[in-house]
């Protein structure tokens, strides 16, 4: 199939155009926070799309622990004895429509409650509007006096309900 006159073929080098791996942008955007910033900005449009305002004002905590490829240095990983799982945990905060808020990666052996912390501590200065976070029963404890007293949050429990289909 012929080429248009003037399209540009990404594959050919441009004449007068020093190329640039696309690694370099990442690497580039990464170091001036701009990966963070284009994720943020996605996710206010998001939200106004979906009638909502740009800014959460609750969110979701929860966990996840995820097998660890051997690749995985072992300092990082753990074993988490309740899901039975070695490997790592990523502990979330997403808004009411799923979108990401923060995220911290740790080792598997961290408890849900232990990470609570410092994620709720991101979370309330990254977003400050936020004043609420639900989360199941494993976030029970001190830490919730903790969220109240000292980030201002409340974080409620929801209650597992077995008879839901």
């Amino acid at each position: 199939m012929g080429q248009a006159r003037g399209q540009f073929v990404p594959s050919r080098p441009v004449p007068g155009v020093r190329s640039v791996p696309p690694a370099a942008f990442f690497r580039r955007w990464r170091e001036h926070g701009l990966i963070t910033e284009f994720h943020d900005r996605l996710r206010g449009r998001v939200r106004e799309r979906e009638g909502r305002d740009a800014g959460p004002t609750a969110g979701i905590i929860d966990a996840q622990s995820v097998r660890a490829a051997a690749t995985v240095p072992a300092a990082s990983r753990g074993y988490d004895g309740g899901k039975k799982v070695p490997g790592r945990k990523r502990h979330i905060v997403t808004g009411c429509l799923g979108l990401l808020l923060v995220v911290a990666v740790t080792a598997a052996n961290i408890g849900d409650r232990d990470a609570a912390a410092g994620l709720l501590t991101r979370l309330r200065r990254l977003h400050r509007d936020i004043t609420l976070v639900w989360a199941y029963g494993g976030y029970t404890g001190d830490l919730i006096d903790w969220c109240r007293q000292k980030l201002a949050l409340t974080l409620q429990i929801v209650k597992r309900t077995d008879d839901i289909k």
